[in-house]
């Protein structure tokens, strides 16, 4: 029997498994409208980052600008008191205007409002300085920048967030969508702010541009750069006033307009320029017959330029007595140093920190003593060398102080060692705080050769926590001070009311040993006076305070030393004390010599 025949095998299909199918999908086509839409989204990204970014950079430059137009007026601290909060404000306002539904209520081009409005501000300032008398220290610069920057940041944040809102950021994650403006807004404007600041200070008065007019222009210039318009045609007339009438500007034109108001006040103006340290200027006073330097809003000294005929003095008179009273360095005696009088002044050493227009310094050249002078504004030192004569047989040392009493600790005694130090450092209205800590007093304290004096002059409110703070610093260093105030202290009223205005603003000069021995102070004799009638009655410090004066105090709270980095107590109370001052200044010169610059 044959075998069954067998069928050939059927072909088996097997169908790949849905999850193995690898077939390439096809590609996305775009069509042109969209490849169009996307092309201009890309293209507009950088420009408008960029333009808001400058928008942001020229508001926070404008920042230090606004505050030194601002000191001159009204010095340099009660411009600070408000200014941060404005800033905030500003940027809130002008940040929920835009992203909430106020915007929809506004002008649809403010941008090319910008420009113009930068321009306005030089001869808004110009108008309105010339109510600081009424508006005072305190609100004053508030006003004043509620008029001029605060409009200025709020229309610069507004319109950098147009230009951001412009920029597609939807590929991104929703938080970045929504915080990243604000936060890179924020960092650049803080970053921006504070190089700017530390850039305008050194290069002040290098140039026109540095110069507080010519940066108020050149920010003008740039938002006109950036946003030119029609609308500038408006800018015209207050930039004509600004370069031909306004005082503030240093040109020719304006200085003349600048005597012709001091000539009304029997002033004229012998030299100013913009510096690091602020405003400074040389007047004389054409009827009563002195001549003052000033900072800012304050007084670095004056001198009588006018004395009588059989006046032979070697110095001229100054026309504050501190300045004299800073020479009793010269008189303070021990009964061990007594015997050192054999010592003459021509093998002792001076250092003075801090010029002024140069009165102690000049005195101590005068009676032959090696004198090392260390000022940190270079314009200072020039007006003092070349109006108030100071002499050339000295050493100057242009720089900071704290840096040269460090370098002069490492180079150690045989090379820096002094039997007289003058700290008189007050200026704009406001003692250098990082002066008074105590580590730069140490480093003064070291320098001193073993029978060396220090005087330091301390320019403030003496009824404030800060003076407090100051003498218990100085204590802690010194073994023996001793404290005098310039004039008598004030009488005490027994009215609440009169009591809690009443200021006790004036200069006090502690002279400081290092050593415990009790020191006192020999009669000067006519030499050491130089033939000057201040000398005379003013050399001989006559107003004593007892150290006991500054303990205890109610409302001085602990007392602490100052040390750097942790004097946050002082700048707090230097805000009152530089108000007091700037009241004070108000009567020594008229308002409009202050408005006026």
């Amino acid at each position: 029997m044959a075998p069954p025949k067998r069928k050939p095998d059927a072909k088996v299909r097997f169908s790949p498994s849905p999850s193995l199918d690898v077939t390439e999908p096809e590609p996305v086509r775009l069509s042109p409208a969209d490849i169009q839409a996307t092309s201009i989204n890309t293209a507009n990204v950088i420009p408008h980052a960029i333009k808001a970014a400058e928008l942001l950079f020229l508001a926070a430059v404008s920042s230090p600008v606004s505050q030194m137009t601002l000191s001159p007026v009204y010095g340099s601290i009660p411009p600070s008191l408000y200014h941060r909060h404005l800033i905030t404000a500003a940027v809130l306002l002008a940040w929920t205007a835009k992203k909430t539904g106020v915007h929809r209520y506004l002008p649809k081009n403010v941008p090319p409002y910008l420009p113009l409005l930068a321009f306005c501000i030089p001869t808004i300032q110009f108008f309105l300085f010339q109510q600081s008398g009424w508006l005072g220290a305190r609100y004053g610069p508030l006003v004043t920048e509620l008029c001029t920057y605060f409009p200025l940041v709020v229309l610069s944040v507004y319109s950098a967030a147009i230009f951001m809102d412009s920029i597609d950021l939807s590929q991104f994650d929703p938080r970045i969508q929504n915080a990243g403006p604000g936060v890179a807004s924020y960092a650049l404007f803080s970053i921006a702010q504070r190089a700017s600041t530390y850039l305008i200070r050194y290069k002040m008065g290098s140039s026109l541009l540095f110069t507080r007019w010519g940066l108020q222009s050149g920010i003008a210039a740039f938002y006109a750069v950036l946003l030119p318009s029609k609308i500038l045609l408006f800018a015209i007339l207050p930039m004509l006033h600004s370069a031909s009438r306004n005082p503030h500007a240093p040109l020719d034109q304006t200085t003349g307009v600048l005597n012709a108001i001091l000539h009304e006040q029997n002033y004229a103006l012998l030299a100013r320029q913009e510096s690091l340290t602020g405003y400074i200027s040389v007047l004389d006073n054409t009827k009563e017959g002195f001549r003052v330097m000033r900072c800012d809003h304050s007084l670095l000294g004056g001198e009588w330029v006018q004395q009588p005929h059989t006046h032979s003095s070697r110095v001229a008179d100054p026309i504050y007595s501190v300045f004299t009273m800073l020479e009793a360095v010269r008189l303070v005696e021990t009964s061990s140093s007594k015997e050192s009088r054999s010592v003459l002044d021509n093998e002792k050493n001076a250092l003075v920190i801090g010029l002024g227009i140069g009165t102690t310094p000049s005195a101590l050249i005068a009676h032959g003593i090696n004198t090392t002078i260390v000022e940190i504004d270079p314009v200072v030192y020039d007006f003092a060398t070349k109006y108030f004569h100071l002499p050339s047989n000295h050493t100057s040392v242009i720089d900071d102080a704290m840096y040269f009493v460090g370098k002069a600790l490492v180079a150690g005694p045989e090379h820096y060692s002094y039997n007289y130090i003058i700290h008189d450092v007050f200026t704009g209205g406001a003692e250098p705080v990082s002066l008074f800590t105590e580590g730069f007093l140490a480093g003064l304290r070291d320098l001193l050769k073993p029978d060396g004096v220090v005087a330091i002059n301390y320019a403030g409110d003496l009824s404030l926590p800060s003076a407090s703070l100051v003498v218990h610093t100085v204590r802690s260093v010194f073994p023996k001070c001793r404290f005098f105030r310039e004039d008598a202290p004030l009488a005490p009223s027994s009215s609440p009311t009169s009591e809690k205005l009443a200021r006790d603003f004036t200069n006090m000069v502690m002279f400081c040993r290092d050593s415990n021995d009790t020191f006192g102070f020999r009669d000067p004799v006519e030499a050491d006076c130089l033939g000057s009638q201040a000398r005379r009655y003013h050399l001989l410090p006559q107003h004593e305070i007892q150290a006991s004066y500054f303990e205890a105090r109610p409302g001085d709270g602990e007392l602490q030393v100052l040390k750097a980095g942790h004097t946050q107590r002082l700048e707090a109370d230097q805000k009152e004390s530089a108000i007091g001052h700037w009241g004070i200044m108000r009567t020594v010169l008229p308002d409009m010599i202050w408005e006026n610059w």
